[in-house]
């Protein structure tokens, strides 16, 4: 028998299916799935193009985005083949961008970072659901999200020191916002797990769950996220991301033009 929740709940699509990525909408709601979980969803340039085309591909009535991942591992980070001399088919190997100038290095990362940054845009709220391991570029994934439900055997790693390397795929800003400086720094240089538990007492995670309950608790939060008139909550996401840079008087006169914004559009003076 159909259900009266069935009729009325928007069909989901599949937008986008490669590289280990996938793209599906369903009404408001977007979901962004890595899906190797035979290699623990490791990374690689084509994912992280796949990554960026999604954020690309969302359409305008998406609010929230989902990213999660399948199997035991939310993302065991970089794949291991970049730093073979043969690196990955179709691209050139860690060790051939080594030798690149400076200019061309320089463009190659920030395409790569394109894969993190669109998350927080402020038009969408983001949400990670994390289950076992998230380290390097997996932790920086989620990481680029505003939000992160965790499971209990989640365990964030930044192994990129240890590697001779520096985290580079926009993690470090939201990691020291989030645990600050002293903290952030520990964390990075000696490459150690942060479980569960420290990562919710910590501010990295918003709500550690049993992971049985890990897609419940994203569904429960995505209906809370939703329930707010979207204009509101994308001028207070703004708000709040601006608040991090500017002085106290800026943010008082920040939060005076935007409540002058929303008041005219509920009264129906708007532009």
């Amino acid at each position: 028998m159909t259900t009266p929740e069935a009729v009325h709940r928007p069909a989901r699509d599949t937008v986008l299916e490669q590289d280990g990525v996938r793209l599906t909408i369903e009404g408001p709601v977007a979901t962004v799935a890595l899906v190797r979980p035979e290699k623990r969803n490791a990374q690689s340039p084509a994912m992280w193009r796949a990554l960026a085309l999604a954020g690309r591909s969302l359409p305008g009535a998406v609010r929230i985005v989902v990213l999660r991942a399948e199997g035991r591992s939310f993302s065991a980070g970089l794949d291991r083949q970049a730093f073979t001399p043969e690196g990955f088919d179709g691209e050139p190997s860690f060790l051939d961008l080594a030798r690149s100038d400076d200019a061309a290095l320089d463009a190659v990362i920030a395409e790569y970072q394109e894969a993190f940054t669109w998350w927080r845009r402020p038009d969408l709220i983001s949400v990670a659901a994390v289950q076992g391991h998230a380290v390097g570029a997996g932790f920086q994934l989620a990481l680029a999200c505003d939000l992160r439900i965790v499971a209990e055997d989640a365990q964030f790693a930044m192994r990129e020191t240890g590697l001779g390397l520096v985290p580079d795929l926009t993690g470090t800003h939201p990691l020291v916002s989030l645990v600050g400086y002293a903290r952030a720094l520990e964390i990075c240089v000696t490459g150690r797990f942060v479980h569960a538990e420290e990562a919710e007492r910590t501010g990295l995670a918003n709500l550690v769950v049993p992971g049985a309950e890990l897609d419940s608790a994203v569904a429960d939060l995505t209906t809370a996220l939703l329930a707010g008139p979207r204009d509101a909550v994308v001028e207070t996401k703004a708000l709040l991301q601006g608040a991090v840079t500017r002085s106290y008087e800026e943010q008082r006169t920040a939060e005076r033009a935007a409540q002058a914004r929303r008041l005219r559009d509920l009264a129906g003076l708007g532009d």
